[in-house]
């Protein structure tokens, strides 16, 4: 029994005061009925038993007392009492080994064994006895790491340590239920375990054993109980709302222990109520605050939390802050509880507790620090109101200096839901500007809501409204290297720049709004490169976002617009990256790249912008890429100014002016684009502008596909222009280039028009479905177009007039619903090596004029001649072939005498032959539309001009017997046959001899097989 001493030493003198009180008033009477009944309970169970029964009991007796002895509430024992208790031989003060192992064997609800869910602890910020302050840490953690024992554990709250509650039964139950405390994840249900004892109740119990024998199972102490009278429990019979409005005057210690005393305790200390009314008083917040680990706060909603008491758990997480008030108050609800009146207080205090979680909740008002808060630690500050608008509600403002600086060791630092401002004192300013004077200092200084520098500065600033209102310096200032993240801040109605970042600085802005200020919203430069994303920088008097001077960045998502002047602003080699952004509704433009800035911006929507979309200038080189840019009020993309860059697989449609414009030698690449349906033309070259503009497909404008003017020479190559409602490709004005392996196509006008002085080279291009024309030359215009094919156009394949002298080489012009060539009005030019057929009219017509050369080309299959000329024109013809034409080879008119040499004229069908041996009118043959030559006669009597041509068969038959005279040779078709004439043509109703004026049709065999 000597050997077992200490361990039952142990086991009582963990809970001594109330016991040895209790057994100091037990009269000798119930001394002996205690211990009579002990022995007949010894004799019907096996120790272990009786030892599990006699803890439960022990375990009754402290519990009915523990919640009056917690908080406020002082124990009813007096200080006799207690000095009587302690001196009680029953009592034996533990040593610090055996309340180490008690605890970790016995305690009841904070330690955490295989079976049960995972624990954790409050550990108390109060110094023990030997003055060590005490820091939170999860459960499971010894003494031997943490000097001071935490809150709530049983070590450190007790001078006793608590026991499971042992199983017990009723008069309708015979199962024992032990009860287990609530941790601050769940309240733990109580499991079942069988337990059958052969009394019916706890009464019934305590009144078969003895206290005597129990003392001599417990190492000869004696423990002595009282009668069944005095033994009723009142606590069990208060009703819940009583117990309910006691535990709210509980601090959280004394709640985390009742719930360690019983089912009901535990019910009622667990609840919703008690410790929402506990947590509003200490936080204000109207929603728990989920604070997982350093630096992550979030409000969820109740129903949110896996635990099922919010409030309760929202606590655990948060009960190390300390607090700064505007008027502190004292909480005696929290054992932890510290509150100042200013953040510096604080951020000593916390630096003097190591041991305890850096974390300030600032509590509502305007807080005007003396001098800048300097945070070189990983402290939390975050604001703290009862309002739904924390952020509004708790204001840090400067008016002296800086309001907050962020500097070396505040790399997991975090400030949030906080405004932070800056109103500059009139005096102060005052004061610093005549100290700037005396000493002839000439920079002014710079002030700022919020100042982050040097490398390890890496602050977490979340969902803060911050202003400045003074001219000189920025609302956020990040320098040095410094790399913070800021998320959901605004930065609002600066006098002077929103977000300046410079000196290397990086750092991380997501969903910020930056707007209304005087300045720039956003300034970056001296290599700077921070990472905005998903931020709205709108409706500053200034721009939107300014890189210059090697500045960097990279935006994604941002939304910026409604700026006074660009969205985004480029200048001095500063080469950000703009990814998915919308820039928009600029009063002047969108994105402004200027002396030799560089860039890229790619997949962004740029509209509806009073200016260009992108302006480019003064040896700028940026990339443009996969944006959308419409609707502009003026242009979509405008390079100016020597202007560089690469635009590319761009949708450009919809803006006023050209999609993009190219002047004053600037020499861009745009490739890939789409530019369409736009208010006037595709692209528009001019001022010597230069580019290579490639694979674009240029379709639906007003105004022609592309404009090159004023002597630009671009080179066009492998783009598909088409559907203009005006010209393809246009140049005009000493326009030059070269067109390239172009698809040019179903325009209103002709497919290439060339003017006045412009010498382009068009070679390898596709040029139909012209309504007006394939190529039209005219007004002094030149060019060289080689290797073409021109065909399918509703007039001529190829027009040249008006003093105009280009060079056809090598192109095939065929099925022309007009002439292959049209050459007239002092057109000249050079046609060699040409393939021209299957027109609908003359191969080549040269008129009025025109004297052009032809040497060495195929005119064949024509509908009508090879080749006429007419109306005082001449030409030089060499070594041509003319065969297979419709209306002749050759064809001149009276008057006319060409220089011809070497040409090979053969298998052309006499027509029109044939149609006058037939008696035929000839306009049966040609119609109106087709002008054959031939006599062409006027008749006197009928009084008709050189206007109205007669045919030779219609002379002879309608005009019989008048007064007739043979004009000339030449182009035209019989006005007799047409009925413009008062005289009825008598050859219209003749019906026609196909055999004779057309050829015969190839016969069709039928399909029907020979076999059934």
């Amino acid at each position: 029994m000597s050997e077992e001493a200490p361990a039952d030493n142990v086991l009582l003198g963990s809970r001594p005061t109330l016991v040895s009180t209790r057994a100091a008033h037990l009269s000798p009477k119930l001394q002996r009925r205690g211990s009579s009944s002990a022995r007949k309970f010894a004799s019907r169970n096996s120790t272990p038993a009786n030892q599990r029964v006699t803890r439960r009991l022990t375990r009754s007796s402290v519990s009915t007392s523990c919640v009056a002895s917690e908080g406020s509430m002082s124990s009813s024992v007096g200080p006799e009492e207690m000095s009587s208790s302690s001196s009680s031989p029953y009592f034996h003060p533990p040593t610090p080994q055996q309340v180490l192992d008690d605890s970790s064997q016995q305690s009841p609800s904070y330690s955490q064994d295989s079976n049960s869910p995972e624990q954790h602890t409050f550990e108390s910020m109060e110094s023990s006895e030997g003055g060590t302050p005490s820091r939170y840490s999860p459960s499971g953690r010894s003494d031997i790491d943490n000097p001071s024992l935490g809150l709530y554990s049983a070590q450190g709250s007790y001078p006793y340590s608590l026991r499971k509650r042992r199983p017990c039964c009723t008069k309708d139950e015979d199962l024992c239920f032990p009860i287990a405390a609530a941790t601050a994840d769940e309240t733990p249900q109580p499991t079942m375990k069988k337990f059958k004892l052969e009394c019916l109740s706890p009464g019934e119990a305590r009144k078969d054993f003895s206290i005597d024998d129990e003392i001599k199972v417990e190492n000869a102490h004696t423990i002595e109980v009282m009668d069944d009278e005095d033994q009723e429990d009142y606590i069990n019979t208060l009703p819940d709302e009583l117990l309910l409005k006691v535990f709210s005057f509980l601090p959280d210690k004394s709640l985390l222990a009742c719930s360690s005393v019983c089912y009901r305790f535990n019910q009622i200390s667990n609840s919703h109520e008690v410790w929402k009314e506990l947590y509003l008083s200490l936080y204000d917040y109207r929603i728990p605050l989920f604070h997982p680990s350093h630096a992550k706060f979030e409000f969820r909603e109740q129903n949110r939390w896996r635990d099922c008491n919010p409030w309760k758990e929202s606590h655990r997480q948060l009960h190390h802050g300390v607090h700064v008030m505007k008027e502190p108050r004292q909480n005696f609800r929290a054992i932890n509880y510290r509150c100042f009146d200013q953040i510096e207080q604080a951020q000593t205090f916390l630096e003097e507790n190591e041991y305890r979680e850096k974390l300030i909740f600032l509590h509502s008002g305007v807080h005007e620090p003396i001098d800048t808060i300097l945070i070189n630690t990983d402290v939390q500050i975050i604001g703290a109101s009862d309002s739904r608008d924390i952020t509004s509600s708790v204001v840090l403002e400067g008016s002296r200096n800086t309001a907050l600086t962020f500097t070396d060791g505040s790399a997991n630092a975090y400030f949030g839901f906080i405004t932070v401002r800056f109103r500059a004192d009139p005096q102060c300013r005052q004061q610093q500007q005549q100290a700037q004077i005396a000493q002839q200092v000439p920079q002014m200084n710079h002030f700022y809501s919020i100042l982050v520098t040097e490398k390890d500065a890496m602050p977490y600033i979340e969902r803060c409204d911050i202003t400045s209102k003074v001219g000189n310096g920025a609302a956020v200032c990040v320098k040095k290297g410094a790399a913070p993240k800021f998320k959901y801040c605004t930065v609002l109605d600066c006098e002077n720049v929103g977000i300046y970042i410079t000196d290397n600085a990086t750092g991380h802005y997501e969903h910020c709004e930056i707007a209304r200020n005087t300045l720039a919203g956003v300034w970056v430069k001296n290599h700077a490169n921070p990472y905005f994303r998903k931020c709205t920088i709108h409706s500053g008097k200034d721009v939107g976002v300014f890189t210059f001077e090697h500045g960097q960045g990279y935006f994604e998502k941002c939304n910026i617009h409604s700026n006074r002047i660009s969205g985004i602003e480029v200048k001095n080699s500063a080469n950000p990256v703009v990814v998915r952004c919308e820039v928009h509704h600029g009063y002047t433009g969108g994105i402004y790249v200027h002396e030799r800035g560089r860039g890229q911006f790619m997949e962004n929507r740029i509209y509806a912008n009073a200016y260009a979309g992108i302006w480019i200038t003064s040896h700028s080189d940026p990339t443009i890429r996969k944006n959308e840019i419409f609707t502009g009020q003026q242009g979509g993309v405008y390079i100016f100014g020597e202007g560089r860059g690469l635009i590319e697989q761009n949708n450009i449609y919809g803006n006023a002016l050209a999609g993009i414009q190219i002047r004053s030698q600037s020499d861009p690449i745009v490739r890939a684009n789409k530019i369409h349906d736009g208010l006037h033309g595709g692209i528009y070259v001019h001022e010597k502008g230069k580019g290579l503009i490639e694979e674009n497909e240029v379709y639906g404008n007003t105004l022609a596909g592309i404009w090159v003017t004023t002597g630009s020479s671009p080179i066009l190559r492998k783009n598909r222009i088409h559907s203009g409602k005006q010209v393809g490709v246009y140049f005009y004005d000493q326009g030059h280039g070269l067109l390239e392996d172009n698809d040019i196509f179903n325009h209103l006008y002709s497919g290439v028009q060339i003017r006045t002085g412009s010498n382009p080279k068009i070679t390898r291009n596709k040029i139909w479905g012209g309504q007006n024309g394939g190529v039209l030359v005219y007004n002094g215009g030149k060019g060289c177009l080689e290797d073409n094919e021109i065909f399918d156009n509703a007039m001529a394949g190829v027009w040249i007039k008006t003093d105009s002298e280009p060079t056809l080489r090598r192109n095939k012009i065929y099925d022309g619903r007009d002439g292959g060539v049209c050459i007239f009005n002092r057109g000249k030019g050079l046609l060699e090596d040409n393939e021209i057929f299957r027109n609908a009219q003359a191969g080549v017509l040269i008129s009025t004029e025109s004297n052009p050369i032809l040497r060495r080309n195929r005119v064949f299959d024509g509908k009508s001649a090879g080749i006429e000329i007419t109306n005082g024109a001449t030409a030089t013809l060499e070594e041509n072939q003319l065969f297979r034409n419709k209306y002749g080879g050759l064809c001149v008119a009276t008057g006319v005498n060409p220089v011809q040499k070497n040409n090979h004229i053969y298998d052309n069908h006499d027509t029109i032959g044939r149609a006058l041996k037939s008696g035929q009118c000839l306009y049966k043959v040609s119609s109106n539309n087709s002008f054959p030559m031939h006599n062409f006669f006027r008749c006197t009597t009928c009084n008709t001009t050189e206007r109205n041509a007669i045919c030779y068969n219609c002379i002879k038959h309608c005009h019989r017997g008048h007064s007739v005279e043979l004009v000339r040779f030449d182009r035209f078709f019989c006005d007799c046959g047409a009925g413009t004439l008062e005289r009825h043509c008598h050859l219209q109703n003749v019906p026609r001899d196909n055999d004779t004026v057309y050829d015969s049709a190839t016969p069709i065999s039928t399909e029907t097989g020979t076999e059934i």
